[in-house]
């Protein structure tokens, strides 16, 4: 998002900086983020701040930047960086063009394979695109020394919040990625990063703390089945929340992913659900014990014992 607005400011070369009146940075910030045309987002519990603010203006064309952290005792729990841009008017296709060289072909970043990503989910049609990235980061590392020397100052501002406010930092932590694009949708663009603190969701301690060794990773995570079944709901939570945020956007049909493989069922099993698989299986031992491969006292015992349970 930062090489677009570096596209812009110099494509373009009259730029006014200011802060939109909603939000001021140190702002404690409830319940939700209000945003353009109704776009809100519902905030966990706890104490949200405002820690990065940006409002850049040429023309018709307004790109705003919103961080909001939460914060409790003095520890980083969870954010959202929020990128919103209107990219409406006589310019649209040479930003369609660079949207498309941001999101798919950053050599640092983008929605495309990555051995640093979980899991990407992407549709390109056009000029459209939908993106869904989880991962985790090396939280330390893309605070201070990303692999973009270029992003560095766009974390400016969350490192000076952490810095006056003497905030423990997580050294690993679970993000995810949502973008959505299209001229169908009154030309806005909202991308949005979640990141959270892996406490959040009870995760067993981490014992490497680089992107590469983390037990977060793709290529190690099968050696460490507790922190497999963490970034599996992760995942499940980030993908439920991607459905959320292509509603928000009025994504078409045909433009919405598929994450219904990935979205664990909130469902609880029912004392329906259980008598009814236990009649299965007594139906199961009884073929069985017609075709001879259990005898009746095989049978009658494994019965017992499924009636039993």
């Amino acid at each position: 998002m930062k090489k677009l607005l570096g596209f812009l400011l110099i494509s373009f070369l009259y730029c006014s900086l200011s802060y939109a009146e909603s939000y001021k940075l140190g702002d404690q910030v409830f319940n939700k983020i209000k945003l353009k045309r109704n776009f809100e987002i519902d905030l966990s519990e706890g104490n949200w701040f405002v820690a990065r603010k940006e409002d850049h203006v040429w023309r018709v064309i307004h790109q705003k930047l919103l961080g909001f952290v939460r914060i409790e005792n003095g520890e980083f729990m969870e954010g959202y960086d929020i990128f919103e841009s209107d990219l409406g008017g006589q310019f649209a296709g040479h930003v369609d063009d660079y949207v498309y060289e941001v999101v798919f072909k950053d050599k640092y970043d983008g929605c495309y394979e990555r051995p640093e990503y979980f899991v990407v989910e992407f549709i390109r049609k056009g000029r459209v695109h939908n993106c869904m990235i989880v991962a985790h980061w090396d939280f330390i590392k893309e605070l201070n020394n990303p692999d973009d020397p270029q992003t560095k100052t766009s974390t400016l501002q969350y490192r000076k919040f952490f810095k006056e406010n003497s905030i423990k930092l997580p050294r690993i932590v679970l993000n995810s990625y949502h973008s959505y694009f299209s001229r169908h949708n009154r030309s806005f663009w909202y991308s949005i990063n979640h990141v959270i603190n892996p406490k959040i969701l009870n995760a067993p301690k981490d014992q490497y703390f680089t992107e590469e060794r983390s037990e977060y990773h793709k290529y190690n995570i099968e050696q460490f089945p507790k922190h497999k079944k963490i970034m599996e709901e992760w995942l499940s939570i980030s993908s439920k929340y991607h459905k959320e945020f292509e509603k928000k956007n009025y994504a078409k049909k045909n433009h919405e992913l598929d994450l219904s493989r990935y979205i664990i069922s909130d469902k609880e099993p029912t004392q329906t659900d259980d008598s009814n698989d236990i009649v299965r299986q007594i139906q199961n031992l009884n073929e069985l014990y017609k075709s001879g491969v259990l005898t009746k006292e095989e049978f009658e015992k494994a019965k017992k014992k499924l009636l039993n349970k």
